[in-house]
């Protein structure tokens, strides 16, 4: 008779683990509904203005950068040699200067992929004559074997795959961006963050890239398209984006669910 009860101390590591995964799950369920309830009744907390170079994680942006000119002025010359404009304008040019960003953001995309794959094999083979050892396969094999197909087998596969995207975006807006680094080719760092509390949202609106000055215009703006390793992030927080996600418990399971 075949025991089909599961072993004891299989069943009590199970029930281990899936407690341990329980009382994780509950206690960052916790954590997040006691700050949640704190803020019952509050709008959301707007961050203070910060130091971009000076927070966690930020590193100085590394380029490959030309040789360095000589600069040297001309005898009875106002003119300096490297100088972009004759007279001194308003735009940002050092660390910590201004430039408003004009965000705009267009984009369209529709993809479609199919993929289809098949594969067939058969293979046989048989022994006639194996130095009369082939005489001898009747006595440990059943009489109707035949020596001229021993082994036969055979196989199939098939594969088939489709897919397809279809995103539009569209996003136009300004934010203002210091100068958070000066780069020795004259390029610029910029960095600027923007937030927007309207009822108990915030609206959060994040640019960061390189931009060069002569691509800033005369009225110390300069479009979003001419920002070399932009970065351009717009989301939210607060009550309307918390209903938006899932339930903390989901997600979990979510992740730990293999199907």
């Amino acid at each position: 008779m075949t025991n089909n009860m599961p072993h004891p101390n299989r069943s009590a590591g199970r029930a281990l683990r899936l407690g341990a995964m329980a009382s994780i799950g509950l206690v960052l369920g916790a954590c997040g509904a006691v700050d949640r309830l704190a803020n019952v009744g509050r709008a959301p907390a707007l961050s203070a203005i910060e130091d971009p170079t000076a927070q966690p994680g930020y590193k100085p942006v590394r380029m490959p950068m030309p040789t360095p000119e000589h600069v040297s002025f001309g005898p009875n010359s106002l003119w300096r040699q490297g100088s972009r404009a004759f007279f001194k304008d308003q735009r940002a040019r050092q660390i910590g200067d201004l430039v408003t960003v004009k965000v705009r953001v267009t984009d369209k995309a529709e993809l479609q992929n199919q993929t289809s794959r098949s594969r067939s094999g058969k293979d046989s083979m048989g022994v006639p004559n194996l130095l009369g050892i082939e005489e001898n396969l009747p006595k440990i094999m059943p009489e109707s074997i035949d020596n001229n197909s021993l082994i036969s087998t055979n196989s199939n596969t098939s594969t088939q795959g489709a897919g397809s995207v279809r995103r539009s975006e569209q996003l136009s807006t300004n934010v203002a961006a210091a100068v958070t680094q000066l780069l020795p080719n004259g390029n610029l760092v910029i960095e600027g963050k923007q937030e927007i509390r309207i009822n108990f949202e915030v609206r959060e609106l994040i640019v960061a890239g390189v931009v060069r000055p002569e691509d800033i215009d005369s009225d110390n703006t300069i479009d979003s398209t001419k920002i070399a390793q932009a970065r351009i992030a717009y989301g939210g927080r607060g009550q309307i984006t918390d209903v938006q996600q899932p339930r903390y418990g989901q997600q979990v399971m979510d992740i730990l669910l293999p199907f």
